[in-house]
Order: structure tokens, then C-alpha cells, then sequence
């Protein structure tokens, strides 16, 4: 969220200039869970929805020289949207043009992971089978150097396209990004001033025969649905991996598995999921969040740092109490029901 002290946040006006400038549509009051991935979050102050790098670039300069507190979404993946919902505009990036040259795959910042996956194999490029695994965009993606089964974007990004805190753009090469592991430069912008924004990547693939490629894809998706509950509401992985060792690892050792808060409960497939299936709240998923990061640290002494993000107004969100924990009976066979649904 890039916010701007001040005056407080008029959606009506807002909508207007943005609606009449612009020629985007706007709605007030918009409510944001389902537009995430775990389906839960209250309401958008103003919401807007841009479907190309020229609208994004657009709305976003609009934002950030009216001084206008604005959060960027893209899928709704790998975050968890307050109750009370967010303060200011939230923009909904669907800008999701691509084109292959060689071997080298453009992607708007709004196309997501899995479609680009699929794109490069048809094209008989490898590189990009791991961003079937990947619940997001191109931009978020780049934004946290997404990775899954021993690949990440760091190995196959050749440049992006940034758009800068001053309203510029530029293109910026891998390496320029600093990446690390689930960490990019774009991660720490300095402080109060605006993050720079993903608007293309440009990715560097290798020619390889398509139905080898499918192959690997078959393998991807039949190890997800084995390992993690997919077609329930989650936001994927919870904690990143502490060095050498498993995020869902040291909470299945800590017994975690099957533990619920209200609607929210840790995967019985995989413990570095949090399931959303019970039509629970954002506070039920971030107490059980901490609840088991706390937990885990207890046991073993291991401090696991958070991969999703909890965005949104969070004032007073304890006000509601604990809530109910409980342990539910393993082993639970709703997950893989709902996934064959």
C-alpha cells in the first residue's frame, strides 16, 4: 500500500477524476475476498480494474501525484485482506498481453504464472514449467522471486520493465534486482516513498521439444494435487523456509496439522498451508497464523518469517477476541473431495 498523509481519502471525488481522466470505471465500496485467493477480506474505499501496461501506468501516476493511498493487486494470491478491508483505491491489475520472440517470452505484469507455463510449452520453450505451480502474476512473481520445484524467476528473468517512484520508467536487468531467496530489490524501497511497479518481464527460455515439456507440466500438476489442497481457498504457502529446512516439515513435527480458529485451519495435506474452509474470517487466518509461528518457535526454537502479506486497515483487529482453537480428528478427507468437485 503506497498511502499520503493529509486530507482524507474522497472516493467519490476520486472516482470521478478517475473515471472522466482516465476512462477507467470505478466502484465504491467493492468488496475485495473475491478477488483473493483465500476468498476473504472486506471492502475496497474505491476499486478500479486496468487491462493493459498503458491503463496501469496511467492509474497509477494519477494516484501517486494526487497523493492518493493506493494498493496494487494482481491475482490476490499469496496475501490476506483485513476484514475492515482498504483505505484508499485499490487497483486490480488485468493487464495480461504476451509475445514470444525467439526464445525470449514478454509478459505483462497481470498475466498470470500458470497461463505463461502453458504458452512457453506450446512454443517449445522450457524455462517457466514451475510457474504452473505459482498461484499469481508475472508481477507479483518478480516482485518476490517466485519459485517452486528447484526453479525461482530469478534463474530465467532476463529485464523488466519498472515504473518508477518519480512517474519514469525503466528497464532493469536481472541482476539489478537483487534477487534472493523469495526477495527482490522491489521488496525495499526507501521509506514513505512509492515501490517501483512491475509493468513487463521479459523472460529468457530454451528450446526444447513441446511434448517433453507437457511431460514435465503433467509431472508439476500431478505432484500439486497429491501435496497441496488445491480447490480449497488458500494463499499458498504461509512461511517461507528457514535455511535447511521445511516450513511444513517443523510444523507437522510440532502437531499442527488439523489445527482450526474458526473457519481457518492448517492443511492436512500440507502443513504450509492455511485452508479457508469453513468460510472463515481474515483474523481466524492470521491468529492461526501466528499461532503456529509461535508454536513452532517454541518447540524448536526456529522463528518462521511470513511469505504472505497482510494488507489492508488491521486497527483493532484483536477486538474480537482469540477465537476457538481447535484440533480437528485426522484424517480428513474434505480437502480431497472438494478438489475432485
Amino acid at each position: 500500500m503506497e498511502a499520503a498523509a493529509g486530507e482524507p481519502f474522497d472516493a467519490v471525488h476520486a472516482g470521478s477524476e478517475i473515471q472522466r481522466r482516465l476512462g477507467v470505471k470505478t466502484s465504491r465500496d467493492e468488496p475485495l475476498a473475491r478477488f483473493t485467493t483465500m476468498r476473504v477480506g472486506g471492502p475496497a474505499d474505491l476499486f478500479a480494474t486496468v487491462h493493459n501496461a498503458f491503463e496501469l501506468r496511467a492509474l497509477v501516476r494519477f494516484a501517486r501525484t494526487r497523493g492518493l493511498p493506493h494498493l496494487v493487486l494482481g491475482r490476490g494470491s499469496d496475501l490476506v485482506i483485513a476484514d475492515a478491508g482498504v483505505r484508499g483505491l485499490v487497483i486490480q491489475v488485468r493487464a495480461e498481453g504476451s509475445r514470444i520472440e525467439g526464445n525470449r517470452y514478454t509478459a505483462e505484469a497481470g498475466v498470470q504464472m500458470a497461463r505463461a507455463a502453458t504458452e512457453t510449452q506450446g512454443a517449445g520453450l522450457t524455462g517457466l514449467e514451475f510457474g504452473l505451480a505459482i498461484p499469481g502474476t508475472v508481477g507479483g512473481a518478480v516482485w518476490a522471486n517466485a519459485g517452486a520445484h528447484e526453479a525461482d524467476v530469478a534463474g530465467i528473468l532476463e529485464s523488466v520493465r519498472l515504473l518508477a517512484a518519480d512517474g519514469s520508467e525503466s528497464v532493469d536487468t536481472a541482476t539489478e534486482l537483487a534477487f534472493g531467496y523469495r526477495d527482490s530489490r522491489l521488496k525495499h524501497g526507501a521509506p514513505g516513498a512509492p515501490s517501483e511497479l512491475v509493468i513487463e518481464a521479459v523472460f529468457r527460455l530454451a528450446p526444447a521439444d513441446p511434448a517433453t515439456i507437457k511431460g514435465r507440466l503433467d509431472e508439476i500438476r500431478r505432484w500439486r494435487q497429491a501435496h497441496q489442497p488445491i480447490g480449497l481457498p488458500s494463499a499458498g504457502s504461509v512461511f517461507r523456509n528457514p535455511p535447511g529446512d521445511s516450513a511444513g516439515r517443523l510444523i507437522e513435527a510440532t502437531g499442527l496439522k488439523g489445527l482450526r480458529i474458526g473457519g481457518a485451519v492448517v492443511s492436512e495435506k500440507h502443513a504450509n498451508f492455511i485452508v479457508n474452509d469453513q468460510k472463515g474470517s481474515a483474523a481466524d487466518v492470521r491468529r492461526l497464523a501466528e499461532r503456529v509461528q509461535a508454536e513452532v518457535e517454541m518447540r524448536h526454537g526456529v522463528h518462521l518469517d511470513f511469505e504472505i502479506e497482510f494488507v489492508g486497515d488491521w486497527a483493532g483487529w484483536e477486538a474480537g477476541g482469540p477465537g476457538r482453537v481447535e484440533r480437528e480428528a485426522p484424517p480428513s478427507t474434505r480437502e480431497g473431495e472438494l478438489h475432485g468437485s
